[in-house]
């Protein structure tokens, strides 16, 4: 089998690849524009692997992704290449537009016209796999749950721009008949994520002695999922999940953003007992929140431990602890993203427009 990852360079794609390598026989094609949060660092110790090949091209460039099925001959599509960083969104959308819609529309075209290439047998066997956020959903309140019959109300570019193409990839189906699937997930944490999103941050600044910044009172709730439990439910779907479905995937760990900060704090106290900066908890600070910032989100992952099987391995005590200490661990991977692309600086700081309530 010959599948076909996009993005796969990421932090979820990274491991999504890591994955099938050693589960799998699969060869994987890793197709990557490698933008600013793609790192080849996550994958250089498989560089060499004889069932990994990896190609820099944009999922935009219709000739390239004509290219890459030409070649590859893909039977399975697990698309996971966005800009995904609210902040970024609230700073530059036109970016996010131009990947998550365009991109996700040109990688369906490729798709639909190598699909027609297709003999019988490989036509029943072939997948588009998309993999999105429960961000499409909006926020929730005190009590319930996001599922996959939950109606979409996207708050940021971002994930106005995943709803579309969760939209677009459904509509592929229906009209042409593409054997699609969907995945929506909650946030995911793990080695390897970018340094802007809020665990990577904060571990960093931390270690560094800089500030901690949590957003408005810290109160906001997420669900997390660790990165390898997502990736290891992406497998599942690809091998068993329903053409047409959509899965859930949460890691039934909500916690506020402060207790997550504070989790951290701990950690870090606990593993380097010489650090300077000890108490890490006296470094954290309250910032003006973000604008339009979801109060809460929370999967309901029933629909997919009921059919296919799946659980979360592990839990967000256990996870956060491995991740911590992978950050401290290998330094070779961030600090030249820290020297770099990304300084730890606070991003999403646009203002509303007049009137905008």
């Amino acid at each position: 089998m010959n599948i076909l990852v996009t993005g796969g360079s990421g932090f979820i794609g990274s491991a999504v690849v890591r994955l099938l390598l050693a589960e799998t026989e699969a060869a994987v094609v890793n197709v990557d524009a490698l933008t600013y949060a793609a790192n080849p660092a996550s994958l250089a110790d498989l560089a060499d692997h004889l069932r990994y090949r990896f190609v820099q091209a944009d999922i935009a460039d219709r000739a390239a992704m004509d290219a890459v099925f030409a070649e590859h001959q893909p039977d399975r599509v697990l698309h996971l290449a966005a800009e995904s960083h609210v902040d970024r969104s609230i700073d530059g959308p036109a970016d996010f537009i131009r990947t998550n819609i365009a991109g996700t529309y040109t990688l369906l075209e490729a798709a639909r016209a190598h699909y027609g290439t297709l003999d019988a047998g490989r036509r029943l066997d072939f997948r588009f796999q998309h993999i999105s956020t429960d961000e499409v959903f909006g926020s929730l309140g005190a009590e319930g749950r996001f599922s996959e019959t939950t109606a979409y109300d996207p708050s940021s570019p971002y994930s106005a721009s995943k709803a579309a193409s969760d939209h677009l990839v459904r509509a592929w189906g229906r009209t042409y008949g593409l054997p699609v699937v969907l995945t929506n997930c909650s946030n995911n944490y793990g080695p390897r994520q970018f340094p802007e999103k809020l665990i990577p941050l904060m571990i960093l600044n931390a270690l560094d002695g800089k500030a901690l910044p949590i957003y408005g009172r810290g109160e906001n709730i997420r669900d997390w999922l660790h990165v390898e439990d997502h990736a290891r439910a992406l497998l599942l779907v690809m091998e068993r999940g329903r053409i047409g479905e959509t899965y859930a995937v949460g890691g039934d760990a909500e916690r506020t953003n402060i207790a997550v900060v504070r989790t951290i704090c701990a950690l870090m106290d606990e593993m380097l007992p010489d650090s300077p900066h000890r108490p890490h908890e006296q470094l954290m600070t309250f910032v003006t929140d973000r604008p339009g910032h979801d109060a809460r989100y929370a999967i309901d992952a029933g629909k997919i431990r009921r059919e296919l099987g799946w659980a979360p391995r592990e839990s967000f005590e256990s996870g956060l602890a491995q991740t911590v200490r992978w950050y401290l661990d290998n330094p070779g991977w961030w600090e030249p993203i820290r020297q770099g692309v990304y300084r730890g600086q606070r991003l999403g700081l646009t203002t509303p427009a007049a009137g905008s309530g």
